[in-house]
């Protein structure tokens, strides 16, 4: 008998739904009013969430990926798997424990490590996470409602989002204060880079471009780091993209569970044509397709395949994601580690083209001064201050190498005129 309290309904191909820190399975009701006639959905709480009871001793990622294995066994032994925030990291973990059991992955929200360190400058500061930690002790209740509020800043409907997201907790019960500790604890200490290349499984990485908790850039690294990865970045979106653009979320989702190929793109909408770039800076794989949509829709922007398998031929995208580590089977060591702090994840090096720079880091503020109010020091350290470095237009080199090669024949037409 499972542990773990899970919702099976539709009919289809086998779509796992793990939610984010704090909520339930109430967060994918759209979702799966939406797609049920073409999918089967099954919906899990995690430990501590909503009607899932909580067993001390299952804290970290890979704890919780083995129990929600167990849990999955009897029902499905195929599936894709959907992870959001905290869920994805736990998908990332049993991706690389059980790739015989996913076809596919999909990763909204989600980065490999939540806190900042030196060479991590997407996360949030740990003193921040640790004030959250001491005032849910005190008033767990409010602490989850910051939380909430902070999912949706800078998303498109942001009071319809919240309130989809407090609906969810008053209808299918609060997450255990134990389990949001464990939780908060779990993403001040877990950095599963090293498990990200051993990763094989396809995977579709959806980022909002206003996400407060998880930085874009993490997300964009996570892409570029994964063997067989494609990143869509939603604008106008922020933490929970699936309720906020609900449609263009579902049509990515099942444009990469149909084909899994470049074409997700395609499920988007329109191309951005402008070139100024949203608040965190792509990588040189990403920066051509990211950008403003002149109408200002809500649509997703994409990049095409970030981190193509090894099979495909060098690609201008794949081409600057140096620095990968090359791809190996996972070991029980490097499985079992996921929570621990790990020798560091291989980096990206610099983009090949001149004047650009790795992404800024958005959660760069840190926390306030004592007596600062917890949502304060939460817009603080995950509000973007960094500007953007200036893009070097592509085209200058170019124009400038054919205007030196154009003075160079009019030199030689001149001197043979005056012989």
């Amino acid at each position: 008998m499972s542990d773990l309290h899970v919702e099976v309904t539709g009919n289809g191909p086998d779509l796992v739904l793990l939610h984010g820190w704090g909520l339930n399975v109430r967060v994918w009701d759209g979702l799966v009013e939406e797609v049920r006639d073409r999918y089967r959905l099954i919906a899990v709480d995690l430990p501590g969430h909503g009607k899932s009871p909580w067993t001390q001793g299952r804290n970290t990622p890979a704890e919780q990926a083995w129990l929600l294995h167990s849990t999955l066994a009897p029902i499905s032994n195929r599936y894709s798997l959907l992870g959001w925030s905290l869920g994805g990291q736990i998908a990332l973990d049993l991706a690389a424990a059980m790739p015989a059991q996913i076809e596919k992955l999909v990763l909204v929200a989600t980065t490999p490590r939540f806190t900042a360190a030196p060479d991590w400058p997407y996360g949030m500061k740990l003193e921040v996470i640790t004030k959250m930690a001491t005032q849910l002790r005190t008033d767990y209740q409010r602490t989850v409602r910051d939380f909430l509020d902070l999912q949706v800043r800078g998303s498109l409907d942001g009071n319809g989002v919240v309130e989809q997201l407090r609906r969810a907790l008053s209808v299918h019960g609060e997450a255990k204060p134990e389990a949001l500790e464990a939780g908060l604890n779990t993403l001040a200490t877990s950095d599963l880079r090293p498990t990200v290349p051993h990763v094989r499984t396809p995977t579709l990485v959806i980022a909002g471009q206003n996400d407060r908790i998880t930085a874009p850039g993490a997300s964009r690294v996570l892409a570029t780091t994964l063997p067989d990865a494609r990143y869509v970045e939603m604008r106008r979106a922020a933490h929970a993209p699936f309720l906020s653009h609900r449609k263009e979320f579902i049509a990515v989702l099942e444009q990469f569970l149909r084909t899994g190929d470049a074409d997700t793109a395609a499920a988007a909408g329109p191309p951005p044509t402008a070139s100024h770039s949203p608040p965190d800076m792509p990588t040189a794989s990403t920066r051509a397709t990211i950008g403003r949509n002149p109408q200002n829709a809500p649509v997703a922007t994409t990049a095409a395949s970030v981190g193509r398998s090894p099979s495909h031929a060098p690609t201008a995208s794949t081409q600057a994601t140096a620095g990968r580590s090359p791809p190996r089977a996972p070991t029980a060591s490097t499985r079992a580690a996921a929570s621990h702090s790990l020798p560091d994840a291989p980096t990206v090096s610099a983009p090949p083209t001149g004047g650009h720079n790795l992404p800024n880091a958005p959660m760069a503020a840190a926390a306030g001064s004592a007596g600062r109010s917890l949502p304060a020091a939460l817009m603080a350290a995950a509000d973007p201050s960094v500007k953007p470095a200036a893009t070097l237009p592509p085209t200058q080199p170019v124009r400038a190498a054919k205007k030196k090669r154009m003075k160079a024949r009019a030199r030689k037409k001149l001197q043979a005129s005056t012989r």
